[in-house]
């Protein structure tokens, strides 16, 4: 057991070494080996993550592109989904129609091209691209209770089908 810890150290801080050799930067300050390997991990994954949603004419990972709706109540994810996607899970203080009116503007302001697909008076369901990224946006609900699942890709899959998260 011991052995399979030095060895995780190990690589974590080989990691690290890799990841502040391309960052060009030194502050100066020194960490302990323990320090630097939990710094190296969590960075390691976190890098990972990133890459997972990120495409290569893509700048920015596909969790940064969502806006988070105003007065939301609770949010899940990014899961990960079929074609490289995520989903996210939104429920938000407001009537339906109210929300989903506010993140289309939203979304609008973070570069998305949104486009209207359903509306009613209990939500709405709109589509949307933000360079190569497609996106579905699925909101409804009653009364002062909104939930919006977000599906997004860094392409258009075959099958755009954004399935509604446990609640």
């Amino acid at each position: 057991m011991r052995r399979n810890t030095y060895a995780l150290v190990a690589a974590a801080m080989t990691v690290g070494l890799a990841i502040s050799a391309c960052n060009g930067s030194n502050s100066g300050t020194q960490k302990t080996d323990a320090t630097s390997a939990a710094s190296s991990s969590a960075a390691a994954t976190t890098t990972s993550q990133a890459t997972a949603a990120t495409t290569a004419g893509e700048s920015a990972p596909l969790p940064s592109l969502i806006p988070t709706p105003a007065n939301s109540q609770q949010t899940k994810g990014p899961d990960t989904i079929a074609d490289n996607g995520i989903h996210m899970y939104f429920q938000v203080n407001g009537s339906p129609n109210e929300v989903m009116a506010a993140y289309k503007s939203a979304l609008e302001g973070k570069g998305w091209a949104v486009e209207t697909i359903v509306t009613s008076g209990g939500g709405a369901t709109y589509t949307g691209t933000h360079g190569d990224a497609y996106g579905v946006f699925d909101g409804g609900g009653f009364n002062t209770s909104t939930y919006i699942d977000v599906c997004s890709w860094p392409s258009k899959p075959a099958n755009p089908n954004c399935a509604r998260s446990d609640r």
